[in-house]
């Protein structure tokens, strides 16, 4: 193998090795995340008035959407 193969090679292999650290430190971020948001709706859950909160929702949402079809 010539000497330009070979550091050619050397370079895709530490291109190779930083993506697959970037995607890790992705993997991580997303995994955090996750727990973070389970967490914080558990929290939301507990607090006084949630039903309600989640009933006014829902019908907002109902009539957002409504709004959008008769805009189309």
């Amino acid at each position: 193998m010539t000497k330009q193969k070979q550091s050619r090679i050397d370079l895709l292999e530490k291109k190779i090795e930083a993506l697959v650290r970037v995607v890790q430190q992705i993997l991580d971020e997303n995994a955090y995340l996750k727990d973070l948001s389970v967490g914080t709706l558990e929290t939301i859950k507990l607090m006084p008035n949630y039903k309600e909160a989640i009933k006014a929702l829902k019908v907002k949402m109902e009539n957002e959407s409504k709004d959008k079809k008769l805009e189309i």
